[in-house]
């Protein structure tokens, strides 16, 4: 039987639909649930990295209703593998994975990833750049960063005459929240992506956004990466999204106070709070016009960073080849001390002296000098001088939570908001979700953390306003973060606060290595540079709830004595295969990449409402 299918000429043909959305706006959902990219996604590039770049709002150009286009026979794939296939009008992504075939967009929308390169596991598919994943089957996204879904395209095989209907949108959910409106103070992530999710799954109730911000929701992090954009270019949404979903957003506008009892919030008007500069040309970069006055300012002139923070090192990392000089100003004796460890910090440090980056470590701001109003010198404790005529202070932030001190909603000792797992308040009907809070974190036994990172931000959003809608849904994502500083991309993912140990694999010096951060025997994060897509690769092995440990990653250093290493070519020592049975997850880390037929059996598959 298996001889004479074998035989028989299998070629694999794409239909092309044209999005529902195109014909029919009103049907669209806005995220989730596999909808197209109609509205342009973060902006359009502008003196981006390369990864920074924002993919095009439509990849498809001029399709027709219906386009077949014969891709490839049956047997090209094995089941785990990905193709990116030519259809005529743009490309798809073509994958195999238990002996059915999907076909979805190629590129990940948020910043244009090809997800060829990305990780296949149990159904989806993950960026290789910024972590965010999608269902194969429906093109749903499953975890940020990015507000839109994937593209999905029916795929048949000629000889059986199989057909995958396209995705529908889902319909209105079936609930009954009798009149509620939804106040969500702040237009960052959380809320844009909560606004988006009750939309999505059926609320048609009032909802507001009040934010301090006189723009729409930006992408934030673009703010220090990106710091010329003007605001409409790094736009998550435009206009008319807000008018198609009805949802309105109050700007320039700071909530002074919550009342839950009476469900009373009482606003001010941003300009009547805002203070003058004792002194000029020293910034907090909080929106796109700080960063535009920033950049203006520092051309050619003497900047001092106060704060290796992520902001400090990439406004430092944006603006060396600008200015004249760049000072980093900080406390530790190297950067990222304590999120990266000491190795990785002195490999980054390096890596900014070589490009005139100059530091001042082990050291605090006494004095800001000043003459006419204007900054002149920055005066450190340790009694040196720095010329200044630009200050940047990238020292972290605290949250901005002092408004809700009499509303009786519980607030830790250092300003967070308390929530559980559905991101909710000790107040019924109020949940809360982004930087401000601090929530459960499955990955490390539901410790209370706070993530401040634009992807966990998406998902908090997301969860909260499922919630609201009483769907009981927990968040149980994978934090992954990245930044970008002078053409060289760091990811990391898992949460390594309190990690005892770094086990470096790779070229410190190249900038070519991976680190594992261990706690006690675990693994609990991973970062890397240029060793793409490691990170994704590790954050869905934690993501499906398995245990990495210290020696599933560090035997291999003890081993290339023996068996010697692939040096700058890779960060790996060689290691016979066979010894990797020993531990099921060690198929995440092989370099280079191994087909399933070269691999020993049994490793081939390894196993009134408040959002604040």
């Amino acid at each position: 039987m298996r001889g004479c299918f074998a035989a028989m000429t299998h070629v694999l043909k794409i239909e092309v639909v044209i999005p529902e959305k195109e014909r029919n706006k009103e049907e669209m959902s806005p995220n989730g649930k596999a909808s197209p990219l109609i509205y342009k996604v973060n902006g359009t590039a502008r003196h981006y990295h390369l990864e920074e770049h924002p993919i095009a709002s439509n990849p498809y150009h001029n399709p027709k209703d219906i386009v077949e286009a014969s891709v490839c026979h049956v047997k090209d794939l094995e089941n785990g593998q990905m193709r990116e296939v030519d259809l005529g009008c743009g490309k798809a992504l073509l994958i195999k994975e238990s002996g059915e075939f999907h076909a979805v967009g190629h590129k990940c929308p948020h910043y244009g990833a090809p997800l060829v390169k990305g990780v296949l596991s149990k159904g989806r598919v993950r960026c290789p750049w910024h972590g965010a994943c999608f269902n194969i089957g429906t093109g749903d996204i499953e975890d940020f960063p990015g507000l839109d879904s994937l593209p999905r395209f029916q795929v048949r095989s000629l000889s059986l005459q199989r057909t995958k209907m396209m995705a529908k949108c889902i319909s209105l959910s079936n609930y009954n929240l009798s009149s509620t409106n939804v106040l969500i103070i702040g237009a960052g992530a959380a809320g844009l992506v909560c606004a988006e999710t009750l939309r999505q799954e059926g609320f048609s109730d009032r909802i507001v956004m009040c934010t301090m911000d006189r723009h729409l929701p930006y992408d934030r992090p673009k703010l220090s990466k990106s710091m010329d954009s003007h605001p409409e270019q790094i736009a998550l949404r435009p206009k008319e999204f807000f008018c198609t979903y009805d949802i309105e957003v109050l700007t320039e506008m700071q909530v002074a106070a919550v009342d839950v009892k009476t469900s009373d919030k009482h606003l001010k008007d941003q300009e009547n709070l805002c203070k003058g500069r004792e002194i000029e040309n020293v910034f907090n970069i909080r929106t796109p016009e700080d960063a535009n006055r920033v950049v203006k300012l520092a051309t050619s002139k003497n900047v001092v960073i106060v704060g290796a923070s992520f902001l400090g090192m990439e406004v430092a990392a944006y603006l060396a080849e600008r200015a004249h000089s760049v000072s980093v100003v900080e406390l530790e004796h190297v950067p990222f001390k304590k999120f990266f460890g000491e190795r990785v910090g002195r490999a980054v440090m390096k890596m900014f002296e070589n490009n005139r980056v100059k530091f001042y470590m082990q050291t605090e701001v006494s004095e800001l000098r000043e003459q006419e109003g204007k900054l002149k010198e920055v005066v450190l404790k340790s009694g040196k001088i720095l010329r200044a005529d630009v200050c940047v202070v990238g020292v972290g932030a605290v949250p901005a939570t002092g408004f809700l001190k009499q509303s009786g909603i519980n607030i830790d000792s250092k300003g967070f908001i308390v929530v559980n797992k559905m991101m909710q308040t000790n107040i019924p009907g109020v949940f809360a979700a982004g930087d401000a809070v601090t929530f459960p974190l499955a990955l490390r036994n539901n410790k209370k953390v706070n993530v401040p990172h634009w992807q966990m931000a998406h998902m908090h959003g997301r969860i909260a306003a499922l919630n609201m809608l009483a769907h009981g849904t927990e968040i149980s994502t994978v934090p992954y973060l990245w930044t970008a500083m002078f053409g060289k991309s760091i990811r990391y993912a898992g949460h390594g606060e309190g990690f005892d140990d770094v086990v470096i694999q790779g070229d410190l010096d190249e900038l070519k290595f991976v680190a594992f951060y261990t706690k006690s025997d675990e693994v609990v994060a991973v970062a890397s540079i240029n060793y793409d897509p490691i990170v994704s690769k590790v954050a869905e092995v934690l993501a499906a709830g398995r245990t990495i440990r210290k020696r599933d990653v560090d035997a291999r250093a003890a081993a290339k004595h023996s068996h010697g290493v692939l040096g700058r070519a890779g960060p790996f020592p060689l290691i016979p295969l066979h010894t990797l049975l020993a531990s099921p997850f060690l198929f995440c880390f092989l370099h280079p990449p191994y087909a399933a037929s070269q691999l020993p059996p049994g490793l081939a598959s390894p196993t009134h409402r408040v959002c604040l």
